[in-house]
């Protein structure tokens, strides 16, 4: 229970802080600059279909908390956090928007696409923190024992990157610059992880 409550724990302030900083970047930013499609977003066709694999990141993170090696918890916490305020920072100062496509289809996939647009940032494109976040719970979870495990969560993790392209939510640009940060910030977490295992062995010694 103790483990679950810390996996629990490190999920709220990693991913809740994320979603402080992109909540209230949305709030205090100006007016984005449109960043046009490339032909690579116009070759992929718009299908609200996607959403159904754009929503499972909202599994995907949790499963990735309450999955991956307890020694890779604050790891992901942590570079959750550090995602967060850069990301938050270029939201503020160069805030990026497009032109989304209209849906007026009638399916259970447009009405789920439409209460998402209803509570979604317009902005906050670039870099994209779905991309980020999604890249960053495959890492923590990876392992050379878990090799299935492994292969089927990159695999998800790519058909998420696809459907973020195909319902329009963002574009390559923005994908690109959240698997960036993703590197960036994971590797960041990674030494500071360092720092305060050395920082602890000064003081017991």
């Amino acid at each position: 229970m103790n483990t679950l409550f810390y996996r629990l724990r490190s999920m709220l302030l990693g991913w809740g802080f994320v979603g402080l900083v992109y909540t209230s970047s949305h709030h205090l930013q100006g007016e984005g600059r449109v960043i046009a499609p490339s032909a690579i977003e116009l070759w992929i066709p718009f299908s609200p279909e996607g959403v159904w694999l754009y929503l499972s990141f909202f599994i995907l993170v949790p499963f990735g908390y309450l999955r991956c090696p307890l020694q890779q918890v604050k790891w992901l916490s942590t570079s959750m956090q550090l995602s967060a305020v850069a990301a938050g920072a270029v939201y503020l100062l160069w805030p990026t928007t497009m032109h989304y496509p209209v849906d007026q289809g009638a399916s259970l996939s447009s009405s789920l696409l439409a209460a998402l647009i209803a509570v979604d940032s317009a902005q906050n494109c670039l870099p994209s923190l779905h991309m980020t976040l999604t890249i960053l719970a495959v890492w923590a979870c990876c392992e050379a024992k878990q090799i299935l495990r492994t292969v089927i969560l990159i695999i998800w993790g790519l058909a998420i990157a696809f459907s973020i392209l195909q319902l329009r939510r963002h574009l390559l640009i923005d994908l690109l610059s959240g698997a960036l940060l993703a590197w960036v910030a994971g590797c960041l977490a990674r030494r500071v992880k360092g720092s305060r295992r050395t920082n602890d062995k000064g003081r017991k010694s």
